[in-house]
């Protein structure tokens, strides 16, 4: 575990206002808020979205299964605790590569009676691995939700990304879902400096990340039924009604994808 550089689950961590990161991440996090005000908005966006879809896949998609890659530090209402209050009985494998986000969630994140939490200490690119080893607590004969919050701009060549998300999918019956986020730059349009703290995110840290734009994001889920409102910013996607009208645009995308018979 490198403490020296700061790593994106506990950058993140900190902007959710959790605990468990180190002071390198904190002034990682503080100086690209200072750069980019917005990062917290879309932090905040990204794990409400999280409750959404999962909500959604537990209740009317009849989900009782999730493959959460690149899972990130605890925080609230995480994958397993949004599923096991629709479905008491929801299996959860979490998986990520940050030995400090396994030990936590190990210790943190325990299952209802009825379901199952387990945790794999493994890599995106190595989906073959990932399922293997998931297969151990998931039937993959029956549909899986398949989430991937925030990880695939962490992979950088478009082919590459192709390739894990039609593995990944391939391993998976028809019915299952894919939710995915990924960050962009198409809302910014030069008012912010989000391009600029992008950038010297990526000088700085151990996890540099690709921006896409939403054509990148909709030819990876070729093959599959983007459910509607389609790729749209993660605060757009399906949001709860309030008083105060529709929630503004964050910079990230998500989409809800379902593999078809």
């Amino acid at each position: 575990m490198d403490t020296s550089v700061p790593h994106s689950a506990r950058v993140w961590n900190f902007l959710l206002g959790g605990k468990e990161n180190y002071e390198v991440d904190r002034r990682a996090a503080e100086q690209f808020q200072a750069m980019f005000p917005q990062i917290v908005d879309i932090a905040l966006a990204d794990r409400a979205f999280l409750g959404r879809a999962v909500r959604h896949l537990a209740g009317e998609g009849g989900i009782r299964q999730f493959l959460d890659i690149g899972t990130g530090l605890p925080t609230m209402d995480n994958t397993h605790e949004v599923a096991q209050r629709v479905a008491p009985e929801s299996r959860i494998v979490y998986v990520d590569n940050d030995p400090l986000v396994l030990t936590h969630a190990r210790a943190l994140l325990s299952s209802s009676p009825e379901g199952v939490c387990d945790y794999i200490q493994a890599d995106l690119r190595d989906p073959g691995g990932i399922l293997e080893r998931a297969a151990e607590t998931l039937d993959f004969s029956r549909p899986v939700g398949v989430m991937l919050l925030g990880i695939m701009h962490f992979v950088h060549e478009d082919q590459e990304a192709q390739l894990i998300l039609r593995r990944l999918m391939d391993a998976v019956p028809s019915g299952s879902y894919l939710v995915m986020t990924h960050a962009t730059l198409d809302f910014d349009a030069g008012e912010t400096a989000q391009e600029e703290a992008q950038a010297e995110w990526n000088q700085k840290s151990a996890n540099p990340m690709v921006p896409r734009g939403r054509d990148a994001i909709r030819s990876f889920l070729e093959g599959l039924d983007v459910l509607e409102p389609g790729v749209v910013s993660m605060s757009r996607w399906r949001p709860e009604h309030t008083p105060w009208g529709e929630p503004k645009e964050v910079a990230g995308y998500a989409a809800v994808a379902r593999k078809p018979s």
